[in-house]
């Protein structure tokens, strides 16, 4: 009879495979290449069937006997079930109705394998072609999907249809030669013959033909022809059916807390109050005659104060990444192995993609993590906030974080996978806070930027918990974010759409911080002189991302006890 260890273990490793199997491109990004020609299956019968799945899970997990279980088991299993719960939690409100925004879904993610599938030898672009080919059915799986959203009032907003169309356009539109499909195919390994480059782009171009430019093409003639009317004129998701319910749910999945809207927006207003009065100090000691807001208004119209050409605005952010590198050590026991990049966002992408986002390296360390930069419109991409912008995403924010996840030894698969944004995105907030620490706010107008970017949080919790209730309109939230941060007007448009398609998720981020800033205070005080910062910070990433209440429960042991 298998003992309660073995039959976690086994658990695991069987929900490893399910994962990797259902999402092969997962699998590929992560290293392993078993499934480098197949594509997930997004039929509604498929989606069903992993929901059956994750319940065979579910109650396999709840049958281990826990008090057999200790230490790092015990918490993964806890982990396990409580991700599996939030998961089967959300079966009901059918989100593969709107698989698609102008922030995700596979019309803009796509075009990114690219950037992980593997072109080294003739069978792997033989495999590449094969996703290539299966590209189709995917999109007529979530036009199906989307139709039957539309019978049942779950829908898109109007202005996100239309900013997809834009995304999906050019992709039928557009020479195949130009379309990042073709890249693999400019540089060659040296060893292929001139037979093989031949029968490999031919291979790859009657894909494109035949799959690609057909599926986006129907794509956009189903949103312009029978979806854009169907879509829905109100922001807020409490609009769809159990929209309160749904909201709710969301709220529990991204801060890991039981919070009510109202809460949220109260501490989001006291937060943005804080702040302006933090940054009206600064203006005051920059001999500013006037209010914070004015002089928000004044950065973002200063000619100064934004990059005419991209490559020294790229330049500055490896210099502030090198002074960042040579400081890690003062504040960290623990650093990754695996090393980060600078990368700009891609052309196709760049104009609904936010300031700059992080991609992890994969499990098997074969290239590194990427932090992406967006150098579109570059009057809209200001000095002031790049110090804050590059703690956040690089390091110490994403990429240490998720690096040291990933290589912490003996833990199981899924928690190196494992999505917990009140702790990842909380932990990247407090990471543009540890620039005082580091010395890089010496200069006001980054230091500025740094309140910026916290504002720029605050401002979200009252917008997202605002318009998800009906409190406040996209335009609103719009005027809000100006007002408050001083973003140009496109970043707030582009941010306050992705609170609309994305609901919760903005709150993680101040949520996830405020409870690391208390946590730290609550130690500081428990341990007086024997307070280390460095400890602090290898206790807190010591398990990978956790719920927030484990969190606490995790460095009070780690640290006290």
């Amino acid at each position: 009879m298998k003992d309660s260890k073995q039959s976690l273990d086994e658990l695991f490793s069987d929900y490893k495979e399910f994962i990797l199997r259902e999402y092969p491109i997962s699998a590929t990004y992560d290293g392993d290449h078993r499934y480098d020609d197949k594509l997930t299956d997004y039929s509604e019968k498929a989606i069903k069937a992993r929901f059956d799945s994750v319940r065979v899970f579910f109650e396999r997990a709840k049958e281990i006997d826990a008090s057999e279980i200790h230490g790092e088991d015990s918490l993964s299993l806890l982990l396990f079930i409580d991700e599996l719960k939030s998961t089967l939690e959300a079966e009901q409100f059918n989100a593969h109705y709107m698989p698609i925004t102008q922030q995700d879904g596979i019309h803009i993610e796509f075009p990114q394998i690219i950037e992980i599938q593997p072109f080294k030898t003739v069978e792997d672009y033989h495999r590449y072609a094969q996703r290539l080919s299966g590209f189709s059915k995917q999109v007529d799986d979530i036009i199906d999907n989307m139709r039957k959203g539309m019978k049942a009032k779950i829908v898109l907003p109007n202005y996100v249809v239309q900013q997809i169309m834009d995304q999906v356009y050019p992709f039928f539109m557009d020479e195949v030669d130009s379309l990042p499909f073709m890249k693999p195919l400019e540089n060659f390994p040296t060893t292929f013959t001139d037979e093989q480059k031949s029968r490999i782009r031919s291979k790859v171009k009657f894909a494109i033909d035949s799959s690609i430019q057909p599926a986006y093409s129907n794509l956009h003639m189903f949103l312009l022809f029978e979806y854009l009317d169907k879509s829905r004129r109100v922001d807020g998701i409490y609009a769809l059916p159990k929209g309160k319910e749904r909201y709710a749910h969301m709220i529990r999945k991204e801060t890991t807390m039981d919070m009510k809207p109202d809460s949220i927006y109260a501490i989001g207003m006291n937060e943005v109050n804080r702040i302006e009065a933090e940054m009206q100090k600064i203006v005051n000691e920059l001999g500013f005659k006037g209010t914070a807001e004015a002089f928000k208004q004044q950065l973002i119209h200063d000619p100064k104060n934004f990059y005419s050409d991209k490559k020294p605005m790229m330049d500055e952010y490896r210099r502030i990444l090198s002074i960042v590198d040579s400081k890690l050590p003062s504040l960290f026991g623990r650093l990754p192995k695996s090393p980060y990049d600078l990368k700009e966002i891609e052309p196709y992408r760049a104009a609904a993609a936010p300031q700059a986002y992080y991609y992890s390296a994969p499990l098997d360390r074969s290239r590194p993590g990427y932090f992406y930069v967006n150098t579109y419109d570059l009057p809209s991409r200001p000095k002031h906030t790049m110090t804050a912008l590059a703690l956040h995403e690089a390091v110490p924010g994403h990429h240490l974080q998720i690096a040291i996840a990933q290589e912490l030894p003996g833990l199981p698969w899924f928690r190196n996978q494992i999505g917990i944004n009140a702790f990842v995105e909380g932990w990247a907030l407090y990471s543009e806070s540890l620039g005082h620490e580091m010395g890089l706010y010496q200069d006001p107008y980054q230091r500025f930027g740094a309140l910026a970017f916290e504002m720029w949080r605050a401002c979200r919790l009252v917008i997202d918990a605002g318009i998800h209730t009906g409190k406040m309109t996209r335009e609103e939230g719009v005027q809000f974010m100006m007002k408050y941060t001083g973003n140009s007007e496109l970043d707030a448009r582009s941010e306050v759409d992705r609170y609309i398609v994305w609901p919760a998720q903005a709150l993680s981020y101040k949520l996830g911080q405020m409870h690391i800033l208390a946590l730290r205070k609550e130690m500081e005080q428990s341990l007086g002189k024997k307070f280390s910062l460095k400890q602090f910070h290898d206790a807190v990433l010591a398990h990978g991302p956790l719920p927030l209440h484990i969190l606490s429960d995790q460095v009070r042991k780690s640290l006290i006890h």
